[in-house]
């Protein structure tokens, strides 16, 4: 659906990826042949967050990252785009040392994460062996491109698919200067708001959703959220050697259990991507090496962890 609001903004939302897609454009065209441009450029983000998807979802039997899983010990020719999603989620793991790993899957489908949002259908079983792997166990090779897993295992790109696809539909509106993307709370922030300022963005509670923790503005930059309120396993049932009491979606690959130190981090980072996946891995290693990773890539971010207590990048506005 299109909004077209009193101070010219065009909003429009949609459900991909098991969240609400929302995407505001502001600005008033200044022709039709502008406001035709603008209409298509939000058809093209719109379907960037389809086309991922349907690439690297785990729980569609026929996406092509379910299909890679299906072979192991020979290349597989894949496209490019599953290709540079693997190979940044592989990089994300060799930077961090495994704290993220996206070779997950499996750990991810025996604590009960197998229902797919849209269909409810539960993801077929890839492997019955239980065995896991690693990250490297992928061998990437960028002529083709091909990737080969050198044993059975199951990828996972659940913190790497929805930033590319927030950060694809940001180039798609990238021409129109002004804009918004929010993907269930994952923000790419382009240009200016209504009132020709940065964008301001408030850091939620995450106990106390209505309570705000910090604030921050944000131009031309995406900002992402990690945390244990997120995702749980359906209802309290368990499923296979499913979780225990205080489970939850994120995974520690080390320990094959949800870490507790943390339970939220958000990373302002150039791309989507990047703030997801770093989010993911600063919620794994903990508020001290969280802090340190991200300040080692010069981004900045807001960690909080069992105890209420906000541990934020040197950069980090004062709440």
């Amino acid at each position: 659906m299109s909004v077209a609001t009193g101070d010219d903004r065009v909003r429009q939302s949609r459900v991909h990826m098991g969240t609400i897609v929302t995407i505001e454009v502001v600005g008033h065209p200044p022709s039709q042949r502008a406001r035709r441009e603008r209409d298509q450029a939000i058809r093209r983000a719109f379907a960037w967050f389809e086309q991922v998807e349907r690439c690297c979802s785990r729980f569609d039997a026929h996406s092509e990252l379910r299909q890679l899983c299906t072979t192991h010990g020979t290349p597989v020719l894949v496209s490019r785009l599953l290709f540079e999603a693997v190979s940044f989620a592989v990089a994300v793991a060799q930077d961090t040392d495994g704290a993220f790993d996206p070779t997950v899957g499996t750990q991810m489908e025996a604590r009960g994460f197998t229902r797919h949002y849209r269909t409810g259908a539960t993801s077929p079983s890839a492997l019955s062996s239980g065995h896991h792997g690693t990250f490297r166990d992928v061998v990437l090779n960028n002529d083709g491109p091909s990737i080969q897993l050198t044993q059975p295992l199951l990828l996972d790109l659940g913190a790497v698919a929805k930033g590319l696809a927030i950060d694809l539909a940001a180039r798609e509106l990238a021409p129109l200067v002004h804009f918004a993307i929010d993907a269930g709370g994952d923000l790419y922030l382009g240009g200016r708001n209504t009132n020709d300022a940065p964008w301001t963005v408030g850091i939620k509670h995450p106990r106390q959703r209505e309570q705000l923790l910090s604030r921050i503005t944000v131009c031309d930059a995406a900002l992402c959220t990690s945390g244990d309120y997120e995702r749980r396993v359906d209802g309290d049932t368990m499923v296979g050697h499913g979780p225990s009491p205080g489970e939850h979606h994120l995974l520690n690959p080390h320990t094959g259990h949800s870490p507790q130190e943390t339970i939220s981090a958000s990373v302002l980072a150039p791309t989507a991507m990047v703030a997801d996946a770093l989010a993911t891995a600063a919620c794994v290693l903990g508020s001290s090496a969280g802090v340190a990773l991200l300040e080692r890539h010069a981004l900045r971010g807001c960690l909080v962890d069992s105890e209420m207590h906000c541990h934020f990048t040197k950069d980090w506005p004062d709440v």
